[in-house]
């Protein structure tokens, strides 16, 4: 598990409105985890996702946009 602080990056979406996600994309490449938080709250929890997790969210999230 690494302890650096992770680089996020916008969710393609992010000029549809205030309800996006910001994901780690170098942490993935890495360690094959996908962390997801919201961009609104920076300092707060995020999600640790699977690569089929997060394959799903986002096939949800395209399908119900």
């Amino acid at each position: 598990m690494t302890t650096e602080t992770p680089c996020w990056a916008k969710s393609s979406y992010s000029s549809n409105g205030g309800n996006c996600i910001e994901w780690a994309p170098a942490h993935a490449v890495a360690t094959g985890d996908f962390l997801v938080r919201d961009r609104k709250v920076p300092n707060g929890p995020h999600l640790n996702l699977s690569g089929n997790a997060f394959a799903g969210l986002v096939a949800f999230a395209k399908a119900h946009g």
